[in-house]
């Protein structure tokens, strides 16, 4: 058969990959998503999951989920245009647009197509998009759909920023785009220096909030809410798949005239089933819980303390940031992989991450915390941590 070939091919690509230490091979959980689940009939402490505050599978958002089902159904069997809009999808995006005090939002079936969905509608090759270096790969994807001039700047540097809009100062529209919590290094954008910035060339402003929506900023209206600049974004992509339920679902909150433009014309909206309404639900507990969860927050910075400072003290090099997410950083890809694995054995559940999701030579074990942690649990990783390191020659012994 044809395809022979390209399976050859693909067996040497992937013993290849395995040789490296840059396979990916999937591990089976056997239970719900919570701080301890179980992975191959083993109870670990689970410490790469997106639930900062703890509310994957809450009992009020799988009862608004059921809720869901019960009234509205399975799914629409449809893209929204044609026959897959009900009043939940208008009420859920409602929501979404005052949570973040924009105009209106547009559900996608993940952030993903968000960000797939939005560069191309709105910009042409009149237009430039700048972008950050590390942005992830779901806003990369829809900048090479858009026509659009591109520039990318180097992170976080607002002098190579402003480098950019010097050289797109031609341009009929700017929109600088970029994540507000980089996801594999755990940092923040620097959006009061962007929108300031955008102020001076004219430029309009977008984030990806993902990794900071419900957690971040003192209502958990994310990064831009704790940087004080809410109401200088313009776009917000995000998900319901992270801290908000932890199942699936992403949207897009903008002005109204912005969201009615994507309505027409971005092609994973109109391409895609509508978002299953027990996801809608859900989403919209979800924000509920999250916008008055002070307290989860306050344990979430807290347990996040307590994990970076033994590390540190350990002697581990963990990247700086204000977030829940602890890149622990190791270089080789063999060695994070291995020690991954020898943390499986100690009961603590994390991922070795290397290239291409990390560039050459940066691999780590990116660690995230949740507000479901116990002290307890987190006292157990430091020490599984300072074990492995020493005994796979990562720390002195």
């Amino acid at each position: 058969m044809p395809a022979d070939n390209i399976n050859a091919f693909l067996r040497t690509q992937l013993e290849d990959l395995k040789s490296k230490g840059l396979y990916k091979a999937e591990r089976r959980i056997t239970s719900p998503q919570m701080s301890g689940i179980t992975v191959n009939g083993q109870d670990v402490i689970n410490f790469c999951a997106n639930n900062y505050l703890g509310l994957a599978n809450h009992p009020e958002i799988v009862a608004a989920a059921q809720e869901g089902i019960k009234e509205w159904g399975y799914g629409l069997s449809s893209v929204r245009f044609i026959c897959g809009t009900q009043d939940v999808h208008k009420q859920g995006e409602q929501r979404i647009a005052k949570f973040f005090g924009k105009g209106d939002s547009i559900l996608y079936i993940s952030c993903f197509d968000a960000n797939g969905g939005l560069f191309e509608p709105l910009l042409t090759d009149q237009d430039a998009i700048l972008s950050d270096e590390l942005n992830h790969a779901s806003i990369i994807d829809g900048v090479r759909l858009c026509k659009a001039q591109r520039f990318r700047y180097k992170h976080n540097d607002m002098a190579d920023l402003k480098a950019k809009l010097e050289e797109a100062k031609g341009c009929r529209f700017k929109l600088i785009f970029t994540d507000s919590v980089f996801s594999m290094d755990g940092d923040l954008a620097k959006l009061p220096d962007i929108c300031d910035l955008a102020d001076q060339y004219g430029a309009a402003v977008g984030i990806d909030d993902c990794h900071a929506t419900g957690h971040l900023g003192a209502t958990g209206r994310g990064g831009a809410e704790e940087l004080g600049v809410l109401d200088r974004i313009d776009v917000i992509t995000g998900t319901l798949g992270k801290t908000l339920g932890g199942a699936s679902g992403g949207f897009t909150a903008s002005s109204a005239e912005i969201v009615d433009w994507l309505r027409n014309r971005s092609r994973p909206y109109l391409f895609s089933n509508s978002v299953p309404p027990a996801l809608v639900t859900a989403g919209v507990k979800a924000l509920e819980l999250a916008e008055s969860a002070t307290d989860l927050r306050a344990k979430l910075k807290a347990n996040t303390a307590k994990l970076r400072g033994g590390l540190e003290a350990a002697g581990f090099t963990i990247k700086p940031g204000p977030t829940p997410i602890l890149p622990v950083m190791l270089g080789d890809a063999a060695v994070a992989t291995k020690m991954a694995d020898e943390l499986l054995k100690r009961g603590i559940y994390v991922i070795g991450f290397s290239y291409p999701v990390v560039p050459h030579g940066q691999a780590r074990i990116r660690m995230q915390v949740s507000a479901a942690h116990t002290p307890e649990q987190v006292d157990r990783a430091i020490a599984a941590f300072t074990e492995v390191g020493k005994q796979i020659g990562v720390l002195k012994s």
